[in-house]
């Protein structure tokens, strides 16, 4: 029997096709505890040969660590570059935010460096609702229209929580600027607004990547990290809905994935990972979905238990410290 592969998906107007689960580089920046380079390394190399083609990265994740790590475990790959696409970030750093048109030209030099590439496929105005959506729109993308002519990025994408930033800078710059939008935490089982800003995406040819699917470990059966910032209300339902699941025989985290996957207008579902077992079983929850479909029955229950705080989010403004 044939092993199923990951399903490629077209990516709005830009005629690349992005694996439909997508490698969240920033576990690698050891963010999220210590991740050695051979695991690293190893992680990439796992996910290539499972039919992963897109890798996200940014300078902000680790201290510039995950992009570094990423471009040697993307190197030691030894394939044509353009047999994956590789995405990073700008705007928001270590030190703070700086979305000047000097900064974000700066910036790719130094990201290509660390990563060993000559060009990225997509680079993003990172977390945009932190700085002014003024300078984004007359500064910012123009310097990355530049960067596009110059042939150091392919296509040029915009990030952060607040879902009405997308629609305030696509409605304000020129049609085919901007190429992509990539929300988290708004298309996972207990928040699905996402949905509804879809329509009006594709009416503006814009691809769309949605990262978290685990809303930030909410969907998880260890729970969310301490400083996350949902209220205790939304923490203890979706813990509710976790316990559930186990008593199940299930797992909260592998029916979030299956329902983050299954809507086919969503380009990629970026997951952070950080070890070859986790991408072994990001690539499993894809691959069974497409075989047997979601899995109905707990998926209601789960939403049913999860009803009273659906769609409630959280301010941004909130930084883990």
């Amino acid at each position: 029997m044939d092993v199923p592969t990951l399903q490629l998906r077209p990516l709005g107007n830009t005629g690349i096709k992005l694996s439909s689960v997508g490698f969240g580089a920033s576990p690698l920046g050891s963010v999220f505890g210590s991740v050695s380079e051979s695991d690293a390394i190893a992680s990439v190399r796992q996910a290539f040969c499972l039919g992963i083609n897109f890798f996200d990265t940014s300078p902000y994740y680790g201290g510039t660590l995950s992009e570094k790590m990423l471009g040697k475990g993307l190197k030691a790959l030894g394939v044509a570059r353009n047999e994956y696409i590789v995405s990073t970030k700008c705007g928001r750093y270590g030190e703070g935010f700086d979305f000047s048109a000097e900064r974000v030209t700066k910036s790719i030099d130094e990201s290509l460096e660390r990563l060993q590439l000559d060009y990225v496929d997509i680079f993003q105005c990172h977390d945009i609702e932190f700085g002014s959506l003024d300078q984004i729109v007359k500064e910012t993308i123009p310097a990355l229209q530049k960067l596009k002519e110059a042939g150091k990025i392919r296509f040029i994408g915009i990030t952060g929580l607040p879902l009405e930033i997308f629609t305030h800078v696509l409605d304000r710059v020129p049609p085919g600027t901007v190429d992509v939008i990539l929300s988290y935490c708004h298309y996972s089982i207990n928040d699905s607004t996402l949905e509804d800003l879809l329509p009006y995406l594709k009416t503006k040819g814009v691809g769309v990547i949605s990262a978290s699917p685990l809303a930030m470990g909410l969907l998880t059966e260890f729970g969310p990290p301490e400083w996350h910032p949902a209220s205790p209300e939304l923490k203890s339902v979706c813990q509710a809905a976790a316990v559930y699941c186990k008593e199940k025989g299930k797992n909260i985290s592998k029916l979030a994935m299956q329902y983050s996957l299954s809507n086919k207008d969503i380009s990629s579902v970026l997951v952070g990972m950080n070890s070859v077992k986790q991408v072994e079983e990001n690539v499993a929850a894809a691959t069974k979905l497409a075989v047997l479909g979601k899995d109905e029955e707990t998926l209601a229950e789960v939403e049913a238990i999860l009803k009273p705080v659906k769609n409630q989010t959280w301010q941004s403004g909130i930084q883990r410290s």
